[in-house]
C-alpha cells in the first residue's frame, strides 16, 4: 500500500513510501534484513516476537522437520511463545530441545512448550495455515 512519508510532509520533501506489512531492520551498511511479518508478531509481556526468527532457532536443533511458532493467549503475559512441531525422528526430548534454543534465543523469545503433532494445517496454497493453528488452540482451550 502507498502513502505519504510519515515523518516528513510533501511540502517537505517527503516521498511515497510502501507499506508491505514486513518488518526489517538495517544494518551499518545500509542493507536490510527481513525479520517478519507486522501482522504475525507475538506480543509477550511488552515484547514484540517475530515468530520467524524463533522457528529459525527451533529449526536449527536439527530435531525437527517442521515448525510453526503462534502467540496463544497468556492472563499474565497477554501472549506465550508456542512451538507446535513435527519431529524428525520420533521420541524427541522436549526439554532438551528448549535448552538447545535457550542458547540461540533470549528468554522472553524461548517457548513454553513444544508440542509435537503428525502434521501442520497448510494453505490452499501449501503453506502453514498459521489461522487455523491459532483457532485449533483457542478451540481446545476452551474445551
Amino acid at each position: 500500500m502507498l502513502r505519504p512519508h510519515p515523518f516528513r510532509a510533501p511540502s517537505e520533501g517527503g516521498e511515497t513510501v510502501c507499506y508491505s506489512g514486513d518488518l526489517v531492520v538495517q544494518d551499518e551498511e545500509g542493507f536490510f534484513s527481513f525479520v517478519g511479518r507486522s501482522d504475525a508478531m507475538i506480543k509477550s509481556s511488552g515484547y514484540r516476537i517475530s515468530p520467524t526468527e524463533v522457528e529459525e532457532a527451533v529449526m536449527a536443533t536439527g530435531l525437527f522437520r517442521q515448525v510453526a511458532i503462534i502467540g496463544v493467549p497468556d492472563a499474565f503475559a497477554g501472549q506465550k511463545v508456542h512451538a507446535v512441531a513435527i519431529p524428525a525422528a520420533a521420541p524427541v526430548d522436549v526439554k532438551a530441545a528448549l535448552r538447545k534454543v535457550a542458547e540461540i534465543l533470549p528468554p522472553f523469545m524461548v517457548p513454553r512448550e513444544i508440542e509435537m503433532v503428525d502434521a501442520l494445517p497448510v494453505t490452499a496454497n501449501g503453506k502453514i495455515d498459521y489461522k487455523e493453528l491459532v483457532r485449533q488452540r483457542a478451540e481446545h482451550a476452551g474445551a
